[in-house]
């Protein structure tokens, strides 16, 4: 071995040694639309100026990107209800992205929910108009392949907990619904933020069993709630922990302004029943 090659060996270890690093992209660019479509929670994350999906539009900003968010929550839906409005409310829209947020309903309905598949459908436990609604195995499949048809490229969303109890018999039946997802996720190769699972660490980790962590009312999102689906959804679109960072520092912002317009809701409320009140004539003596 000669004195050229000792003197370059530590170089070469150095390089064989050194840590490799994806270079990966935020996927969503700038002057593209992100349809979100969902239920209540989703109608919610517009609604709130904090609310998940304003969250996910600030942290793109934050990052540089300008996306147009075309939002398509509709409280109560379940999977048929969206399959039905999917080209009204999000095709016809023409977006290049659209998040799929849907199956808390189709289980928290019961009777009235959407059965995962055909041998649920036959098992008793649904109204008489369960044939109509399909299955949710189905209906996701078909707004995935439409959505993919119509060149807009989806994002699967795991259903977030009903209670957070996470023993509860409500996320025990969930539980196959969101291992379909994940399942459709690998197999029609789309992105997926697994916020069930997300929720189930942040849940375990607080350990505080007789406290509402992530939701308000163990279904609908609290501040903490909208901030972690937000950042699901931004992971799936390929930010890395850097620039969830950047994200996340665009946030105060929102929830001082969600904080202000609650006050002002309060406050609303308070007057209106005020004068409720004062309109009411007093009860007659007997």
């Amino acid at each position: 071995m000669n004195s050229l090659t000792l003197r370059l060996l530590p170089v070469l270890a150095a390089t064989l040694l050194a840590p490799t690093f994806a270079t990966a992209e935020i996927a969503v660019k700038s002057g593209e639309k992100i349809a979100f479509l969902g239920d209540s929670i989703t109608a919610g994350g517009w609604g709130s100026p904090a609310g998940y999906v304003r969250l996910v539009i600030a942290g793109l900003e934050a990052n540089g990107i300008k996306a147009e968010p075309v939002p398509a929550g509709i409280s109560g839906h379940k999977s048929d209800q969206m399959l039905a409005r999917l080209d009204k409310d999000v095709l016809s829209k023409k977006p290049q992205w659209m998040t799929l947020s849907c199956g808390v309903n189709d289980v928290w309905h019961g009777p009235r929910g959407v059965p995962l598949d055909e041998a649920m459908a036959k098992s008793g436990t649904y109204d008489d108009k369960v044939a109509a609604r399909g299955t949710y195995q189905k209906n996701i499949t078909a707004i995935i392949d439409q959505a993919t048809a119509a060149g807009v490229k989806p994002v699967l969303l795991t259903a977030t907990v009903i209670q957070e109890n996470l023993s509860s018999k409500e996320n025990g039946l969930l539980a196959p619904y969101n291992d379909f997802l994940r399942k459709l996720a690998k197999e029609k190769n789309v992105p997926m933020a697994d916020l069930f699972a997300m929720f189930e660490e942040r849940i375990k980790a607080e350990n505080k069993p007789n406290v509402k962590v992530l939701t308000s009312d163990g279904v609908h999102m609290n501040a903490e709630g909208n901030k972690l689906m937000a950042i699901g959804v931004l992971q799936a679109l390929g930010l890395n922990a850097a620039e969830l960072d950047k994200a996340k520092a665009s946030w105060p912002a929102l929830e001082a302004l969600a904080v202000e317009a609650a006050k002002k809701q309060a406050e609303a409320r308070a007057k209106a029943a005020a004068e409720k009140a004062k309109g009411t004539p007093e009860p007659k003596k007997k």
